[in-house]
């Protein structure tokens, strides 16, 4: 199994989107890129401590493969808004891909390459992994503990 670490918004409808894909064995909501150590929900919304909210996913690379989660990730959220996701506004809710390691960060860099030649103003910042801290409990799986379905 290998992990990737997207952030695109709220994490809640990002966490419950990848769950959905073939291959994704667990999604994590949590907080990465910044300088707190595991930061608390009300610290990250106060955007004092440079977090990003971020999913962090277990995948089987044999099922499903990085690209393909890239891919995922550009088409469950507006990449081209910065620092923000509609309603959402603060350095929390950027598109970033954390990658884990080169090939990651290559992958990364050709799928955003291929909006950016499609005319999609990416704003998605590639950054390399920082630690990930999952959120709080309540977080987790917060749509299918609520019975809601989420469209995205």
């Amino acid at each position: 199994m290998q992990k990737a670490i997207f952030a695109a918004g709220c994490f809640w409808g990002v966490e419950a989107a990848f769950r959905k894909l073939p291959g994704v064995a667990e999604a994590v909501s949590g907080y990465t890129g910044g300088i707190t150590e595991n930061p608390t929900y009300e610290q990250v919304c106060s955007g004092t401590t440079g977090h990003a909210e971020a999913v962090e996913l277990t995948y089987d690379p044999t099922k499903v493969d990085y690209a393909t989660l890239v891919r995922t990730f550009f088409e469950i959220h507006d990449p081209t808004q910065v620092n923000r996701q509609g309603p959402d506004i603060g350095t929390q809710y950027r598109s970033a891909i954390f990658p884990l390691d080169e090939a990651q960060a290559e992958t990364a860099r050709a799928v955003k390459q291929e909006l950016l030649d499609r005319g999609v103003q990416a704003a998605t910042e590639i950054t390399s992994a920082e630690p990930f801290w999952p959120a709080e409990d309540y977080h987790q799986r917060f749509f299918e503990k609520r019975g809601m379905a989420h469209h995205g």
